[in-house]
């Protein structure tokens, strides 16, 4: 069993990921700042049931404060880090750019150096498809040129791979970048499509489909996520970039008839162009991580409407 540094663990997908990792008899040492992004509140019932296992310690602080980052590394004896924390969100990094590159940028190079300096060997951290930015053939394959990003986040989480790609070159790391494709589920940010898109039904407010609901997404579900990352701190490589994805984009609309299927309410469609930052399409292909980490998606999309929709109704009483 080991001792993993896991940042952002207040997030969605850190949460869920330290949950898995705690039952599974790991020690977690998260880190967050709980920031404000969307309603911290969420972040603390998240933290609330983390706090439940004796071998979870909570860090409270900003990884943009080198002190805080250092003080970290030495009051834990660290083996592993996995780095999940990052400011999210296309659309925002548009009117909020110099966030990203304090959070994205050198809140990253800060956990890395660190990493380093303790000699912590290895480091998983979380990419995105955003990456790929608009590609004319599909899916996408972790060798696609990926210098030409659409968005300031997608520039960020490009740049974080260079990063960790010079620190395995100069100091041996095992640095291992992975490409999340739109995950979704229980406990979902507010911000995003799943939760907005419920919560708007249910209270009979517009949706905003951009690209008229013709937008075609790699939706994937949050547990088979948490075993890609999972995987990925269990079977450390030298050097790796992997999709997590679901390999099988549907559309928007299809995604809005699942939710409207589980809530039994049709949505009211605004249906609107393109939005700067936007892709038309995301589509993982999965071959790598299955090969190098034994990694296959599992849940269909319509099964994790479910899964989601279940706990919404459930959270909100």
């Amino acid at each position: 069993m080991a001792t993993i540094l896991l940042t952002g663990s207040a997030g969605f997908i850190g949460f869920h990921t330290v949950k898995r990792l705690l039952d599974d008899g790991h020690t977690v040492i998260g880190v967050d700042n709980f920031n404000d992004y969307y309603d911290p509140r969420i972040k603390e019932e998240r933290t609330a049931m983390l706090l439940k296992y004796p071998q979870f310690t909570l860090e409270r602080g900003d990884l943009a404060e080198l002190s805080f980052v250092k003080k970290v590394f030495a009051d834990h004896a660290i083996d592993k880090v996995c780095h999940l924390a990052a400011q999210a969100g296309v659309r925002y990094s548009l009117q909020h750019p110099y966030v990203y590159s304090e959070v994205n940028i050198v809140g990253f190079l800060h956990v890395l150096n660190e990493a380093k300096n303790v000699g912590v060997k290895d480091f998983i951290f979380a990419s995105s498809s955003s990456v790929y930015g608009e590609q004319d053939k599909s899916p996408f394959t972790e060798d696609f040129v990926t210098d030409q990003p659409i968005s300031l986040y997608a520039a960020t989480k490009k740049a974080n791979e260079l990063m960790a790609y010079t620190y395995h070159h100069l100091y041996g790391m095992n640095c291992t970048g992975l490409r999340f494709f739109t995950v979704y589920g229980p406990w979902g940010r507010p911000d995003m499509a799943l939760f907005s898109f419920t919560k708007s039904i249910i209270e009979d407010v517009p949706i905003q489909l951009f690209n008229e609901g013709h937008m075609r997404r790699d939706f994937t579900y949050i547990d088979d996520i948490v075993d890609g990352v999972v995987k990925s701190l269990e079977h450390a490589h030298p050097w790796e970039i992997f999709n997590l994805g679901s390999h099988d984009p549907v559309e928007l609309l299809y995604f809005v008839e699942c939710i409207e299927k589980e809530l039994g309410k049709k949505a009211i469609k605004e249906l609107l162009p393109m939005q700067p930052g936007d892709i038309a399409e995301t589509y993982a292909d999965t071959k790598r991580a299955k090969e190098k980490l034994g990694w296959v998606p599992k849940v269909k999309v319509k099964d994790g409407v479910h899964e989601f929709v279940s706990w919404y109704k459930k959270y909100h009483g």
